[in-house]
């Protein structure tokens, strides 16, 4: 009988494909970051607990082609600054991705709140534009030109926290306690550029970021850098608390419970 793919794997299969991902050389990305001070109020009200607002509100937002062997890969993130546990990090609140293959891993392993966009970073000369967009929609966009170079940093380790849960099968709460999770990645830069110029906020019901509007801008900076990234159940945490937070995840709250019409399977 010829091989059924949707058959188990055998264990020596499973072994190869886990030792190939180990394998993968350095994913090298082109990317502009733009880093600035908003309303602390704002900061504080889109962190669940146990997460905690830093000394700074601070908002960063990462827009980047990414060299994947074989396609090409637009990713993006807005994050905001927060700690847990005395360490301090980025809670993301929407990470634009281009392929579904970026967002399964992200979501099922990490609990990142991925979803499929539109990410384009552009240069032409000096002009740099940078967006991310949904629903047709460019709600974060980042323009200006290079300025002069910048010192690539040393390597830096950095950490994001994300939520990991599973809404209930019955349609209320979650089918097990959350966890939040720990993102750790080792981050490299082999070139930086300054860029002076401006971000732009657009309205938009599915990603409100313009709820975080610039009150101060810290920095935007155009680079090339890779990392790598290891995760770790930090704490399971309260269902209760975690709930009012869980629209975040979703365009519409009302999709988690969405299924296929009545005989349709």
């Amino acid at each position: 009988m010829a091989r059924v793919r949707y058959g188990a794997r055998t264990g020596a299969e499973s072994a190869a494909a886990r030792a190939a991902a180990a394998k993968l050389p350095d994913i090298w990305s082109t990317g502009v970051v733009a880093l600035w001070e908003t309303d602390p109020d704002a900061v504080a009200a889109v962190l669940p607990p146990p997460l905690e607002p830093t000394g700074r509100p601070l908002v960063r937002v990462t827009i980047s082609k990414v060299d994947l062997p074989g396609y090409p890969l637009g990713a993006g993130s807005l994050s905001v600054a927060a700690a847990h546990g005395g360490v301090e990090g980025w809670y993301p609140l929407v990470m634009p991705m281009t392929h579904e293959r970026a967002l399964i891993g992200g979501r099922e392993v990490f609990g990142e709140p991925k979803k499929l966009g539109e990410v384009v970073v552009e240069r032409e000369g000096l002009v740099v534009n940078a967006r991310l967009a949904r629903h047709g929609i460019a709600f974060v966009e980042v323009r200006g030109a290079v300025s002069g170079p910048l010192p690539p940093p040393e390597p830096v380790e950095k950490t994001d926290f994300y939520f990991k849960f599973l809404p209930g099968v019955e349609g209320s709460g979650f089918d097990a306690d959350p966890v939040l999770v720990h993102c750790v990645r080792n981050e490299k830069v082999r070139r930086l550029e300054r860029i002076t110029g401006d971000v732009v906020l657009r309205e938009s019901m599915y990603d409100p970021v313009a709820d975080l509007p610039v009150r101060r801008l810290v920095e935007i900076t155009l680079g090339e850098k890779t990392s790598d990234q290891r995760g770790r159940v930090a704490e399971r945490v309260s269902a209760e608390a975690l709930l009012p937070y869980v629209h975040q995840r979703y365009d519409d709250p009302a999709q988690i419970l969405d299924g296929p019409p009545e005989g349709s399977v």
